[in-house]
């Protein structure tokens, strides 16, 4: 890699500058300061005086004339230092494949049983999920926060406190049956504990 020479201060003259006018048309200054003539190639420079390259860098814009697709493509790979990336786990799944993976002991099979068997246990019981979705809940639960949210619900669903609302009426025989079919499953699944 190579290592730019120092400079003594920002705004001190490019050491590498070719010893020639500035490009501003019109300017005999020495052109010592170098700005890109494009976004496209960053590497080619025109070389202004102090003056002249103030003036370009204050009126350059690097994403002028892009879309916004284009500026948003642009950050992105920028991110990434313009190299490709792509998402975590999609590069080494070969190396994953129960054909090629040699594991004597079965560590890393017991782990993936058991990230399924906590994502099965973290999915609600297919009676349960029209029910908990009528009152606002994410299984697993308890009988406890069951109950805490029928309160709440049927005190702000019931009819005398909506003025006899047929509505407020039919919403809360809907929060009653959602909450007889959970509070059923969450006693027998107690009941079924106790006893094993």
């Amino acid at each position: 890699m190579n290592e730019r020479p120092k400079r003594s201060r920002a705004y001190a003259p490019d050491p590498r500058a070719p010893g020639r006018a500035c490009d501003s048309p019109g300017c005999t200054e020495a052109g010592e300061y170098r700005a890109p003539k494009s976004r496209r190639n960053l590497n080619d420079y025109h070389w202004f005086c102090l003056e002249h390259v103030r003036a370009y860098n204050s009126a350059w814009d690097y994403y002028k004339g892009m879309s916004t697709a284009e500026m948003e493509a642009q950050l992105r790979a920028d991110t990434s230092w313009q190299r490709p990336s792509w998402p975590l786990g999609h590069l080494g799944a070969a190396a994953w494949d129960e054909d090629v993976l040699r594991d004597p002991l079965h560590i890393l099979r017991a782990g993936r049983v058991n990230r399924a068997k906590q994502a099965e246990a973290e999915r609600p019981p297919p009676d349960l999920r029209e029910p908990l979705a009528t009152l606002g809940l994410s299984w697993p639960t308890t009988m406890d926060v069951v109950k805490t949210r029928y309160k709440e619900l049927a005190k702000r669903h019931h009819p005398d406190a909506n003025g006899g609302s047929r509505d407020a009426e039919e919403r809360l025989k809907t929060i009653n049956i959602a909450y007889a079919r959970v509070r059923s499953k969450l006693g027998a699944d107690a009941r079924v504990a106790a006893s094993g």
